[in-house]
């Protein structure tokens, strides 16, 4: 159990009320993570083991964080503003020990991703298909884009409020397809050798 100086230092500048807070979870931590070793990064107090961040705390005006690293969808954070508010100690080393396995053992987090379900198709619009076809060229090239940019002039099209914005998108369209340009051919970045 490595107790780094610096986090004495931030718990003694921290508010009266908040420093037996700060106090009791970082036990808990050392208590959880008897390897862990203390460090001050981003400014505040963390806990690493073998080098890599499990859990971090910190202190505000009214409460303190105990926030435990992980991935966008694992990250957790527990606001303590008193006694009452402090994760029992049980359930604090649980999350921590989760932490740790998958940090160290690079192993995905236990939550299941939701499946992503496919965006139902857009239909055409007559008029849009009639302009297509009245172009060979813009034709071909709208039936070799990718699903994804076939789609995108899709939506423009018919997200259009008035009929006359519709058909104003339909003429511009049909010209930048005629062209081989997707509907944002703006933003793209120009490919090598191009």
């Amino acid at each position: 159990m490595g107790r780094d100086p610096r986090v004495d230092d931030y718990i003694a500048r921290s508010a009266e009320p908040l420093r037996p807070l700060l106090e009791q979870l970082r036990d808990m931590a050392h208590s959880a993570l008897p390897e862990a070793e203390e460090a001050i990064k981003w400014s505040v107090p963390h806990f690493t083991v073998r080098g890599k961040n499990v859990a971090g705390m910190s202190a505000f005006k009214a409460h303190c964080a105990f926030g435990i690293h992980g991935d966008a969808m694992s990250r957790r954070f527990i606001r303590v503003a008193s006694e009452a508010d402090m994760p029992r100690e049980a359930e604090l080393s649980a999350l921590l020990h989760e932490a740790a396995d998958r940090i160290l053992g690079g192993r995905p987090p236990a939550r299941a991703r939701a499946e992503r379900k496919p965006r139902p198709e857009i239909p055409m619009p007559a008029e849009f298909a009639a302009l297509l076809a009245a172009v060979p060229q813009a034709q071909a090239a709208f039936e070799r884009f990718a699903p994804s940019h076939r789609r995108d002039y899709l939506e423009w099209i018919t997200e259009a409020k008035t009929a006359a914005t519709r058909d104003k998108r339909m003429a511009q369209a049909a010209e930048w397809i005629a062209e081989g340009k997707t509907r944002n051919w703006k933003y793209e970045k120009p490919r090598k050798g191009a």
